[in-house]
C-alpha cells in the first residue's frame, strides 16, 4: 500500500537540501529508481539507508522513523460524480460506498448542493434572480468541500475518497456565459481552478439519452425537466466539464447494473486500484480545422507546457503547466511503460513554487514541449487533440480506453493518417528531442 505522506516528506526534505533525485541517490548509495520509489510511496528505505538519509538531509534518524511510522495523513482523492437528470447518481453513491470501503478507503460524500438549497426553499425562483441563486450555490459548494477535506485530513486512515455529488462547475450549465463569469468572480477563483480543482470527474449520462423508458422525475423533488430538457442539459453538463484532465463519460449502452460496474471500474483505474494503469491509443491525423473546433460547444482549448526531468532508467518524469487565459495548474507525472498501449502512471498536483523548483531537474537532452490541446467530448468519448508549433500539416489525437481490446472510431471530422500508439517517435518525450 502506498505511503504518499512519507514519500512527499522525503521529497520536500530533498528539495530543501537542494538535491536532485540523482544526487540524493549517489549520496545514499542507492539507485535513482530507489529514490523515485520512496518519493512515490511505493517503497521504504532500509535501516541503513535511513541512517544515510539522516546524515545527508540533516534530519535525525528518530524523526525519519516517526515520518515512516506515525506522522501520516491520509492520501486524499476528491472526485465528482455528475450527469444529467435521472442518470443514476444516487444509486452510484451506494455502489461507490460498498466498492471502495472494501478497498480500505474512508469514503466521504458531499451532498448535491442544488438539491439541498432548493428543498430548503432557496431556489432561482425564490431568490432575486438566477445569478443570486448561483452565487449562493457556489459559496455553499466550496465551503462544504473545504470542510470535508479538513475532516478527511484528520482521519486515522491511509486513504480517503471524497465524492462530490456534482461539483462547482456543474453550475455553468444553468447560467448564461455572463452569469457564470460574474458568479465565478464572486468566488475569487477562475474557471480553470473551479473545473480542475477536482482530481477526476465521472459523468453519468441521463436515462433520457439511450434509456428513455426509465426516465422519471418521481424520485427527486428538485427534478423538473422533461426528457427533452434532460437530454439538452446533459449535453451542457458534459460541455461544462470538457477540458478537465480526467473526464470520463459513462453512457447507457449497457444495462443499468453494468453501467454502475463500468463506473466503479473507471474510478478504480483512476485511483490506481490495484495499480494506476492508463490505457491509451494515439492517432496521427491531418491538421484539423481549428476554427471548427473552437466553434463547438463541447470543445475546450487548453495551453500546455511540459518539461521532462532527469529520470531513472525505465521511468519517465515530467512536470506540466496546464490551463488557459493566464490561469494555470501544475502537475508532476511519473510513467512506466508496460506496452505501447498500457502504462503505470502516477500524478500529483504541485504548487507553483514546487513546479518552479522541479524545473531545476530538467533533462538537458530534451527541450520543453509546448502545445495547444483541444479537449472534445463526442459520442460519449473524450478526445484530446494536440497541436504542436512545429507541425502545420498534422496533429495527434489521444483517446483513453477502459481495456486494451476496446475499439475506437474517430469522429469523421478527423482525417486519420495512421495509428501511432506503438510508434515511439510520436511520444512527447521523443518529440522533445527535436
Amino acid at each position: 500500500m502506498n505511503d504518499y505522506s512519507f514519500g512527499n516528506r522525503i521529497c520536500e526534505l530533498r528539495r530543501k537540501a537542494g538535491l536532485t533525485q540523482a544526487q540524493l541517490a549517489e549520496a545514499v548509495g542507492v539507485t535513482n529508481k530507489a529514490v523515485s520509489k520512496w518519493e512515490n510511496g511505493r517503497a521504504k528505505p532500509t535501516t541503513d539507508a535511513l541512517r544515510k538519509l539522516s546524515a545527508v538531509l540533516l534530519v535525525p534518524v528518530e524523526k525519519l522513523l516517526e515520518l515512516e511510522k506515525s506522522d501520516r495523513t491520509p492520501a486524499i482523492s476528491k472526485i465528482v460524480i455528475t450527469g444529467g437528470p435521472c442518470a443514476g447518481k444516487s444509486t452510484a453513491m451506494s455502489w461507490i460506498q460498498n466498492a471502495f470501503s472494501e478497498k480500505g478507503y474512508a469514503v466521504l460524500f458531499v451532498p448535491e448542493t442544488a438539491t439541498e438549497l432548493i428543498t430548503g426553499g432557496v431556489a432561482p425562483w425564490t431568490c432575486g434572480c438566477n445569478l443570486d441563486f448561483q452565487k449562493c450555490q457556489f459559496r455553499l459548494q466550496l465551503a462544504k468541500e473545504a470542510v470535508f477535506e479538513q475532516a478527511a485530513a484528520t482521519m486515522k486512515v491511509e486513504k480517503a475518497l471524497i465524492v462530490c455529488d456534482r461539483g462547482a462547475i456543474d453550475n455553468k450549465a444553468y447560467m448564461t456565459d455572463l452569469e457564470f463569469e460574474q458568479a465565478a468572480a464572486s468566488t475569487g477563483l477562475d474557471e480553470v481552478s473551479l473545473r480542475d480543482g477536482y482530481d477526476a470527474v465521472f459523468h453519468l449520462v441521463t436515462a433520457a439519452k439511450g434509456a428513455e423508458a426509465f426516465y422519471t422525475t418521481a424520485n427527486n423533488a428538485a427534478r423538473r425537466e422533461s426528457p427533452e430538457e434532460a437530454a439538452a442539459l446533459d449535453d451542457k453538463l458534459i460541455a461544462a466539464w470538457t477540458g478537465h484532465p480526467h473526464l470520463r463519460v459513462i453512457d447507457n449502452s449497457t444495462g443499468f447494473n453494468t453501467k454502475m460496474k463500468r463506473l466503479i471500474a473507471e474510478i478504480s483505474a483512476f485511483l490506481g486500484e490495484p495499480e494506476p494503469l492508463e490505457i491509451e491509443r494515439k492517432y496521427l491525423i491531418e491538421y484539423p480545422d481549428i476554427a471548427e473546433l473552437e466553434s463547438l460547444p463541447n470543445c475546450r482549448k487548453i495551453d500546455i507546457s511540459q518539461t521532462y526531468l532527469t529520470s531513472p532508467e525505465g521511468e519517465e518524469r515530467r512536470v506540466r503547466q496546464r490551463g488557459s487565459d493566464g490561469h494555470y495548474l501544475y502537475y508532476e507525472t511519473t510513467k512506466k511503460y508496460i506496452t505501447g498501449l498500457k502504462r503505470v502512471e502516477v500524478e500529483r498536483r504541485l504548487s507553483q513554487s514546487e513546479y518552479l523548483s522541479l524545473l531545476m531537474e530538467a533533462d538537458p537532452a530534451k527541450r520543453p514541449i509546448r502545445k495547444t490541446r483541444y479537449c472534445l467530448t463526442e459520442d460519449h468519448r473524450y478526445y484530446e487533440i494536440d497541436i504542436y508549433p512545429f507541425w502545420n500539416d498534422r496533429a495527434i489525437v489521444e483517446v483513453e480506453l477502459s481495456s486494451e481490446d476496446e475499439q475506437v472510431a474517430l469522429p469523421r471530422r478527423f482525417k486519420l493518417i495512421r495509428d501511432v500508439t506503438d510508434d515511439m517517435s510520436y511520444k512527447n518525450s521523443e518529440l522533445a528531442k527535436r
